[in-house]
């Protein structure tokens, strides 16, 4: 009997086990399909480019190795130094803004009181759906180098004279700087939305009754509980700004990577490899650029964590 009660264990721990094992392939053959595209897609250019970057290469030929010669052709280049500049510039300019001005407006959409709430919020969002190619059409327009152009317009009521904003060192970078700010302001606003409408109205309410006015409330509430939106918002605002593209391409048209205005690095890197057919810089200038969103990350991270902590002991 003893044997007997044994061998039914050992066939039932057998069949328990092979459902298991079942389970766990039916699982990872769900999930299957993401990592099988993301290899295709991310992984396998990812590791092509890294390979690429120690390679001269002009996307026909057979590759030569050249070690680090690409490295430091791309960082003894003064076009790709100004690149850097720009995209920091612009990154400043166009991303640092939107997350201020997106914590306030926020702030006011949430109030209880505000009416047309919908309205609004679909108003704010509805730039960050609107197609590239329209929002270049609409700020051509707007910034363009006559002067019945609207901005030059405005600018001219102020008496100021009127501005070659494609051609310009800072009128390309206060265009495309505005664009990049208006078209990402309603994506941030919705975040910091969410994450305010997920804060408990007691707290509020408590806050009122202690005399706490607005301005407290967002000070003392608010921004310390969105902390973790805040950290999102910023280091997705960081890295989209370190691979800023589309907006300087398609305002400036043509004349994009003939000038250095308002190239940045991915314009840089682009220009390498689709129109001067030099792959290897290109890749090294990837690799390059990915320490720098490294870093950038890092270091906005690192000053943002201390965002938003109310000081006790006073």
């Amino acid at each position: 009997m003893v044997s007997l009660d044994e061998n039914q264990k050992k066939v039932q721990s057998k069949r328990f086990s092979s459902e298991e094992m079942k389970n766990i392939l039916s699982g990872y053959l769900y999930i299957s399909p993401f990592f099988i595209i993301f290899a295709i897609i991310g992984l396998y250019p990812a590791i092509f480019s890294l390979i690429l970057a120690f390679q001269k290469w002009n996307g026909l030929g057979e590759m030569e190795f050249v070690g680090l010669n690409n490295f430091k052709v791309i960082l003894s280049d003064p076009l790709f130094w100004k690149s850097v500049y720009n995209t920091i510039i612009l990154g400043l300019m166009g991303t640092a803004p939107q997350l201020v001005v997106g914590l306030v407006l926020a702030f006011l959409l949430n109030l209880t009181y505000l009416r047309f709430k919908a309205f609004f919020r679909v108003t704010i969002f509805m730039p960050y759906i609107t197609s590239m190619v329209a929002v270049a059409l609409v700020f051509s327009v707007f910034f363009s180098n006559n002067e019945t152009a609207l901005v030059n317009y405005l600018i001219g009521l102020f008496g100021f004279d009127p501005v070659n904003w494609k051609t310009s060192e800072w009128g390309a970078k206060i265009a495309i700087s505005t664009m990049v700010f208006w078209r990402w302001l309603g994506y941030n606003t919705i975040i910091y939305l969410a994450g305010m409408q997920s804060i408990s109205n007691e707290l509020y309410e408590a806050s009122k009754i202690d005399g706490a006015s607005k301005l407290q409330q967002l000070r003392h509430i608010t921004i310390p509980l969105l902390k973790p939106f805040i950290l999102l918002t910023v280091f997705f605002s960081t890295v989209g700004a370190m691979q800023l593209f589309t907006e300087p391409t398609v305002f400036l048209g043509n004349t994009a990577f003939a000038r250095d205005e308002a190239m940045t690095v991915v314009m840089y890197l682009y220009r390498d490899a689709f129109k001067l057919s030099s792959f290897g810089t290109a890749s090294a200038a990837a690799i390059v650029l990915l320490l720098f969103i490294v870093c950038a990350s890092a270091v906005n991270m690192m000053l943002t964590q201390g965002f938003g902590k109310n000081r006790r002991g006073r």
